[in-house]
């Protein structure tokens, strides 16, 4: 029989010549590249963001209102605006995941209380859709929440989305009808192109 015998090579005799089989044709291994990936699989969610309500806000029964969201949670690309027009502008084009979550008062007893609730987002200055709570007309809840995501495109440079809500109290009353800041938030990350 035939002795087998380890074969150690000297350090840096082993190339890329070496290890690339030419019986695989486009497929081989560039072993100078690093293989940072671009395009459809970034390998990271970037730009992402999510903020939330920093107090209360007021706000009028049945009316569209534009929430505050000022306490950055995190923002990676500083694409969100947390203090002036509190609006995500990403600056990479592509598909994002949006999501919102939103938690009301509309005050006194239960019956004054709050009968639904929107969550509208807008993007570019224009409702996108409406994101309602269940109906609680006749039952209705002195807090209540909704939450929703969307699949919404960006164009990296101008598009930009804000978070819009509404609140429906029973029986029209405005005073102590307010978003709350405890289960109020709005974020985004990117998916894809």
């Amino acid at each position: 029989g035939r002795a087998l015998q380890t074969v150690n090579p000297p350090s840096g005799s082993v190339g890329t010549a070496q290890l690339v089989d030419d019986a695989v044709d486009n497929t081989k291994l560039d072993l100078s590249d690093d293989y940072t990936f671009t395009g459809k699989i970034s390998g990271q969610n970037y730009p992402a963001f999510e903020a939330r309500l920093n107090s209360s806000q007021a706000t009028d029964h049945n009316t569209a209102t534009k929430i505050q969201c000022g306490n950055e949670i995190f923002d990676t690309n500083s694409a969100y605006d947390n203090s002036t027009n509190y609006r995500f502008t990403p600056q990479v084009a592509g598909k994002y995941f949006c999501y919102f979550g939103l938690r009301a008062w509309a005050g006194g007893s239960a019956s004054d209380g709050t009968r639904f609730l929107y969550i509208q987002p807008y993007k570019n200055g224009s409702l996108i859709r409406n994101y309602a709570s269940v109906d609680t007309d006749g039952n209705e809840i002195r807090a209540g929440s909704v939450t929703a995501s969307a699949v919404i495109e960006f164009n990296g440079s101008s598009d930009y989305l804000e978070f819009y809500g509404l609140i429906y109290a029973q029986n029209g009353l405005n005073p102590g009808v307010q978003f709350l800041n405890d289960q109020t938030y709005f974020g985004a990350y990117r998916i894809g192109d």
